[in-house]
């Protein structure tokens, strides 16, 4: 891990959320919650089941509104922004189910993630005529690089529902990255895998933060995990901030013991 930072250069401050506060009714699900992502790092968000992980995630990529604070993507600042404006600003996202077209081929189904950077109208593009079908061709063109990055070259044609699990999570990946993001959204990326999944996957994370240069934030709940790939951690419990820092900070903190790492040994 110290090695690979060493290679890399975390950045200035891309992403910073500050004071965030979000109910539903009189239901509290995030309270005055601050941190920031610097550019290239991958920062991680974890607690407990319910403890408003996904909730943060909506409102950094808006799909929830919150009642208080501010989100602050690249220097401009937004309170109400929804999620066609949040992707067209550079941030994607994955989900913890899956929202693919299952009937689908795996290329099609990458291929929407790059709607966003579509030019030509949607009559040109069902017709395939004069600018549009080069455009398409471009589209295609790195979207088969992307195939090829994540190795599921031999899926392509294959409807996205018969692929195993682990495959169609990686198929969500791809056609988040097909939008270019600057900043990736990840939620539960390696939720219901095994173990040679999980390890596949984390090889892509890593792969496409340092290769592509993406910012990621991730949650997920494999403390292994987490504490193997972040930068740094932040950790949320009953819609509160408890810790913030590098994993090894976190991991001694003892506030973070007790909601969630279980009795420090």
């Amino acid at each position: 891990m110290s090695e690979r930072n060493s290679e890399r250069k975390i950045g200035e401050v891309i992403l910073d959320v500050q004071n965030i506060s979000l109910s539903f009714g009189g239901v509290k699900a995030l309270t005055n919650i601050s941190f920031n992502v610097r550019e290239h790092e991958i920062r991680a968000i974890i607690g407990p089941n319910g403890a408003g992980k996904s909730s943060m995630l909506n409102c950094i990529n808006g799909v929830y509104t919150p009642q208080e604070g501010s989100i602050t993507f690249r220097g401009k600042t937004f309170k109400h922004m929804n999620s066609r404006q949040v992707a067209e600003m550079g941030v994607a996202r994955t989900f913890q189910s899956l929202a693919l077209f299952k009937g689908m081929s795996v290329l099609d189904n990458i291929m929407t993630g790059r709607n966003l950077r579509m030019k030509s109208n949607l009559l040109l593009q069902a017709l395939r005529i004069g600018p549009a079908e080069r455009e398409e061709l471009e589209h295609r063109a790195f979207v088969e690089r992307i195939i090829d990055f994540l190795e599921i070259q031999a899926y392509r044609k294959v409807p996205v529902g018969r692929l195993p699990y682990g495959l169609q999570k990686r198929v969500d990946l791809a056609r988040a990255l097909a939008m270019e993001p600057q900043v990736l959204l990840l939620d539960e990326p390696m939720a219901g895998m095994n173990v040679e999944e999980k390890q596949d996957m984390c090889r892509f994370i890593l792969d496409v933060n340092d290769e592509f240069g993406t910012t990621i934030v991730l949650i997920e709940h494999d403390m292994g995990v987490v504490m193997d790939i972040s930068d740094r951690v932040v950790v949320l419990d009953y819609g509160k901030k408890i810790g913030d820092g590098t994993p090894d900070e976190v991991r001694g903190n003892q506030a973070v013991i007790d909601a969630y790492l279980g009795v420090a040994h």
